[in-house]
């Protein structure tokens, strides 16, 4: 896409409708009109109950003569006690909707309200390696409506999401195939305000999402194909969108290229997220920005013998130095132009948590899908690598 086309609202229908352009979060009453809704319940995190788009939302719903609520406990890295407090502002507001708009933690925390507001069954029954539960006809689902405000996540198009568990001290992916998002609106006014670290940090989680799932084994060209234009698009614009806040097409660039990195992610993802997800649950760091210092570490331990992945996807950055030596140069220097730490030990992490979180990472569904199998001395030596120096 051209900048020209960044700065046209587009309507995609595939993998579920997505409306796409700057300044269509105004349109959000008549669509939830349109599908029937009166009183959605607006849930989002706690950073952001107080910006801006909150109340704009809020009165784009009132004109079109709805009512709204909103929940928004949510933190960085959700947990389940924060997910029980969610069904039960759904359940005692009469609810008949969930928009969740936000980040990533509001995304994840929308949608597992969702999976169990009209319903009694446990959270960690709708866990990822779990046969999906059986859902009550009477008891459908509410209509989700997805809107990210930050370039990153990609979680959008998409049931899952990742949920601390309190008891374990872990994060588990929970989700259902009946649980669909019923629309994604991708508005890049809502991410002009994004502090530019923010920005960063965000922007480089697509990239894992991108990189990872277009490494995980397997023939799926659905997902590859999208992991590679997400890659294209979210090293294109992604350097623009730090540099300059306002450029529109730089934030529509770094919406769609996270969307597509995160439909595609669907093929799985590696072992950035398995030891991102436990540093998140025990330390609440941010996502992204613990994804975006691990990721040099794995990519290393990853890429040999993986060389003609590796040329596609340099290809894709628009890099002529295709060796693996040479592409983790590339995203090196990316992570450094962007100010990304150079140690998890930057950002408060302890090297004596390495054995714990090399252990608890071996069981994060993503560690299943990695492209090389991790022993847990390896994985121990990722996190120690990754907490003293990750490049």
């Amino acid at each position: 896409m051209t900048n020209p086309e960044f700065l046209e609202p587009q309507d995609w229908t595939f993998p579920i409708p997505i409306a796409y352009g700057s300044g269509r979060l105004s349109e959000i009453g008549q669509r939830c009109a349109a599908m029937g809704l009166s009183n959605p319940l607006i849930v989002t995190d706690k950073g952001s109950r107080d910006l801006p788009f909150i109340s704009q939302l809020h009165e784009y719903l009132a004109e079109a003569g709805l009512s709204s609520g909103i929940f928004s406990d949510i933190s960085p890295n959700p947990r389940d006690d924060e997910i029980g407090a969610g069904r039960e502002a759904f359940r005692s507001g009469n609810h008949d909707a969930i928009i969740a708009i936000g980040g990533g933690s509001a995304m994840d925390g929308g949608k597992a309200v969702c999976l169990t507001a009209r319903n009694d069954i446990d959270l960690w029954a709708f866990e990822w390696e779990k046969s999906p539960t059986d859902i009550d006809t009477d008891q459908p689902f509410p209509t989700l409506i997805t809107i990210p405000t930050t370039a990153g996540t990609g979680a959008e198009t998409e049931s899952t999401a990742m949920v601390t568990h309190t008891g374990k001290g872990m994060k588990f992916c929970i989700c259902h195939p009946d649980l669909k998002p019923s629309l994604a609106l991708l508005d890049p006014d809502l991410t002009v305000g994004l502090p530019a670290n923010l920005t960063a940090w965000t922007g480089v989680d697509a990239m894992v999402h991108a990189i990872e799932a277009y490494c995980v084994p397997g023939f799926h060209p659905l997902c590859d194909g999208l992991a590679l234009e997400g890659l294209a698009l979210v090293t294109k614009w992604l350097p623009i969108a730090v540099r300059d806040p306002a450029n529109l097409a730089a934030r529509g660039g770094m919406l769609v290229g996270s969307c597509l990195a995160g439909i595609a992610f669907q093929k799985g993802l590696g072992h950035v997220h398995a030891i991102s997800h436990m540093i998140g649950a025990e330390f609440n760091t941010q996502h992204g920005l613990t994804n975006a210092i691990v990721l040099p570490v794995v990519l290393r331990f990853n890429l040999p013998g993986m060389e003609s992945k590796v040329k596609r996807m340099a290809h894709a950055m628009g890099h002529e130095e295709t060796s693996v030596d040479g592409f983790v140069a590339k995203i090196e220097q990316m992570l450094d132009d962007i100010n990304i730490p150079h140690s998890l030990s930057e950002i408060g992490i302890t090297a004596d948590c390495a054995a714990r979180i090399a252990e608890k990472a071996l069981q994060d569904s993503a560690a299943g899908t990695n492209p090389r199998t991790a022993s847990i001395t390896e994985m121990r030596t990722l996190v120690e690598t990754a907490i003293a120096k990750a490049r």
